[in-house]
């Protein structure tokens, strides 16, 4: 269709030019024009339209080399930008004219080159954030060669960099804001002043005068550690001077209304704190200073009550006696007698665990005499509203928590004795040995107790009134009735006491009703004659001034529990043997 509107356009073009010389022709008929000087206008009418034609032609060459040299241009920048944007090299489809091909490559080659500059622009656009993160965290920028167009995954893995980098700038900027706000506060609480550029930076309210750096974040808790080490030093330094504050307050007995000032919460710095409590430490040893006498008698109190505390003995005592007893009330004797107090709060700081768990183990050793007294008390045995078990629930719980806390005790002391490279004492004597001998004096005390149980009924034995005796016979039998025995009926049976007077010697014989499945009493009452009649151990033997010897409570338990020999009497708790 293009190609017939083509032809009919160059025909009538060409009928166009026909008519057009034909009217010329009868143009120059009209006006008479000869034959020369119409062969003459003819040629100027050819020249000119072979020059316009000429001319068109030219332009039309040159349009066609023009577009041959732009399709081989876009040619070559479309491979170019292939090869930068990588992406797969553009074809050209067959049977394309030159227009077709100039137009098709010039397309793609526009869209390539919109591809390329939208990558460098948001490389650049997240360089420069990059950059700036990189600058402020002193973190490594995304690498990306210069002059290079960045890929997709280059450009996904710079925005992945730089939105990292935002989370890691939010999470330092936290971190600066509460180190910055804590230091702040501790030197306002302090009433600290700034004495380096670290500490005026630290606490000034521009929050870009600071590089987001792990070392920047290491100095800021560093100095926070600083500061939180001279506060504490700080409380520290006040609360010793409120101690000797109170101490000397205690000592001097200073008047109410003072008192009540003396004790008034103050709103200020620790700074200002420490330097009010100073004046009134200062102005509390002024009065001190006059009242010496009295002062040091406080302090000895306050000594007494400490060494009570810590059960020193008096060999541990007798190191200070000599100041102690000192009658020549001066400064230095005042020092010394501070110096010893300070010492022996500060033992019973570090003492007071091991003190707290001997406390508590007398608690239980008293409660465990106190049973063992019971024990011996034969009342006990009435158990009007379950008592006697509620007893010996409660002795068994103690019988049960001694040895633990004697074990926890021996540990204690352990580790203190390895810690301080010194023994602990009590009543001038280690735990252990203490614990020994309180067992040891126990079992003096019970054995004291079981001889003069033996003493006693021995001495009644052997006053008894004896039975009387046919005269002339000093040891006679008498024989029973024949009774003839049934079941469950008393047996009568036959035994002779026997009993040693001082003036006259007589025999009697005795008849006793034998219950079937009973032991005889005659028995028993000979195994106590013979018992009182033997040899005992004397009573001073006992109450003698023997050194103790260390005894345990398994080994106090073991030896109630062991069977008794004729002669001995055991503890009510442990079950008769006999």
């Amino acid at each position: 269709m293009s190609c017939r509107r083509s032809e009919a356009l160059a025909f009538s073009l060409v009928t166009e030019i026909n008519h057009a010389m034909a009217r010329l022709v009868d143009i120059w008929d009209s006006i008479g024009i000869m034959e020369d000087q119409r062969v003459e206008r003819m040629q100027t009418v050819k020249k000119h339209i072979d020059g316009l034609l000429h001319s068109m032609i030219m332009e039309e060459e040159a349009l066609r080399h023009r577009i041959r040299a732009d399709i081989i241009t876009s040619q070559k920048q479309l491979d170019t930008l292939c090869l930068e944007l990588a992406v797969e090299p553009f074809k050209l489809e067959e049977g394309l004219t030159v227009l077709q091909m100039e137009k098709n490559l010039r397309c793609h080659v526009e869209s390539l080159q919109k591809e390329k500059n939208d990558r460098l622009r948001e490389m650049n656009d997240l360089r420069k954030q990059d950059e700036e993160l990189c600058v402020t965290l002193c973190a490594t920028p995304y690498y990306i060669p210069t002059g290079s167009v960045p890929s997709q995954t280059q450009l996904r893995e710079l925005q992945e960099h730089v939105e990292k980098l935002c989370i890691e700038k939010e999470s330092r900027v936290k971190v600066f804001s509460g180190l910055r706000e804590d230091i702040r506060s501790l030197m306002d609480e302090m009433g600290h002043e700034p004495e380096n550029s670290l500490e005026r930076e630290s606490i000034c309210p521009d929050t870009d005068i600071f590089l987001l750096t792990h070392d920047n974040i290491k100095a800021l808790k560093l100095l926070l550690s600083q500061l939180e080490m001279k506060k504490e030093s700080l409380i520290s330094a006040k609360d010793k001077l409120k101690e000797r504050a109170t101490s000397l307050w205690n000592r001097l007995s200073c008047p109410e209304p003072e008192g009540e000032a003396f004790h008034e919460a103050a709103m200020s710095t620790l700074s200002d704190d420490i330097r009010r409590w100073k004046g009134v430490v200062e102005h509390l040893e002024e009065l001190q200073m006059a009242q010496l006498e009295d002062v040091i008698d406080k302090v000895r109190q306050e000594l007494v009550v400490l060494w009570d505390k810590c059960m020193f003995g008096p060999e541990q005592r007798e190191t200070f006696s000599v100041h102690f007893c000192d009658n020549h009330y001066t400064e230095e004797l005042l020092a010394l007698h501070d110096e010893e107090l300070l010492r022996m709060k500060a033992f019973y700081e570090t003492a007071q665990p091991i003190l707290e768990d001997l406390e508590k183990w007398k608690r239980n050793w008293a409660l465990f005499q106190e049973f063992e007294r019971k024990a011996a008390d034969p009342n006990r045995f009435s158990n009007r509203g379950g008592s006697l078990l509620r007893e010996s629930k409660d002795r068994a719980k103690v019988q049960k928590l001694l040895p633990k806390l004697e074990e926890e005790l021996r540990c204690h002391v352990e580790e203190w004795e390895k810690n301080k490279c010194t023994a602990f004492l009590v009543q001038g004597q280690r735990i252990m040995d203490f614990i020994s001998s309180q067992w040891e004096e126990h079992r003096l005390q019970k054995d004291k107790e079981k001889n003069e149980r033996m003493t006693k009924k021995a001495e009644i034995s052997q006053f008894k009134t004896p039975t009387k005796r046919a005269l002339g016979s000093a040891y006679t039998t008498t024989t029973p009735n024949k009774i003839r025995k049934m079941p469950n009926m008393l047996v009568p049976c036959t035994a002779t006491v026997s009993s040693v007077s001082s003036a006259s010697s007589s025999g009697s014989s005795t008849t006793f009703l034998c219950v079937p499945g009973r032991p005889q009493l005659s028995a028993k009452r000979n195994k106590t004659t013979e018992a009182s009649s033997g040899p005992r151990v004397p009573l001073q033997e006992f109450n003698s001034d023997k050194k103790p010897v260390p005894v345990s409570y398994s080994d106090f338990t073991n030896e109630l529990s062991r069977k008794a020999s004729y002669d001995a009497f055991l503890n009510s708790t442990v079950k008769d043997m006999l």
